[in-house]
């Protein structure tokens, strides 16, 4: 296990502020849909769907519209939606992969390659960018669950990898098939974590300068507004500076 680090950029930003709540909720329930139609609606029988409860309770979806989302999973009239995952390269080179939820395949594949065109880069085929990533299990907490040394020694012992510590909370990854095993230790101890899932972290980063830097917040923008898109993850780092400054 590595010792403690500060966050970095290089694997996506951590959400923009002016996201739509209304727009956020709808991607949170269609993945408590899916989760729940997958597996069985009870959360403590599904790992999937309990991951989808913790992240929708953070960003304080009520108890109602979760309710609701996993009805519907049972219902005659419930969408069907198929799990998908693309792959391309963004401006400057970036690797980048987007993970989507849709009920129309065609739309959601024309929409992303456009966007991939539009900012000068080229969507690809399925694992023509995942090799430079590593699959992980993902678990964050805020930072007044415990001191960076609480939650490393827990970690350690729940058998995670490793731990990441700063001002914006703690980042704990493991093995994709230990997630559900470390999830359970930490919050058994600590409380229920901000988010619990499988993501993939970058083997290595991208620097992007200025004008590829913008064009790829735009992409990434575009994409992570997108109602099918669940998660978008890319290689790319940039320094402080200029991050702040495209964020003014």
């Amino acid at each position: 296990m590595a010792g403690h680090s500060q966050f970095k950029n290089i694997m996506h930003r951590k959400g923009r502020q002016d996201a739509q709540k209304s727009k956020l909720f709808g991607k949170l329930a269609r993945e408590i849909t899916v989760a729940a139609k997958m597996g069985q609606p009870d959360p403590a029988m599904n790992a999937r769907l309990r991951a989808a409860i913790i992240s929708a309770r953070q960003e304080n979806m009520s108890k109602d519209s979760i309710e609701r989302a996993i009805k519907k999973a049972s219902g005659g009239d419930s969408e069907n939606y198929d799990e998908i995952r693309y792959e391309g390269y963004g401006p400057g080179g970036v690797a980048v992969i987007v993970e989507a939820l849709t009920d129309n395949r065609n739309r959601s594949a024309s929409d992303i390659r456009s966007a991939f065109a539009k900012s000068g880069g080229s969507l690809g085929e399925t694992n023509s960018v995942s090799f430079l990533f590593d699959r992980i299990g993902l678990i964050r907490f805020p930072a007044a669950a415990a001191s960076a040394d609480a939650m490393f020694e827990a970690s350690l012992e729940a058998g995670a990898d490793n731990v990441e510590s700063g001002e914006d909370g703690h980042e704990i990854t493991c093995a994709p098939d230990a997630l559900n095993a470390v999830r359970d230790q930490l919050e058994a101890k600590f409380g229920a974590p901000e988010s619990a899932k499988l993501s993939w972290r970058p083997q290595n980063s991208v620097p992007v300068g200025d004008d590829a830097a913008e064009k790829l917040f735009r992409l990434l923008d575009f994409l992570e507004d997108h109602d099918d898109v669940q998660n978008v993850i890319a290689n790319y780092e940039v320094s402080d500076e200029l991050m702040a400054r495209l964020a003014s």
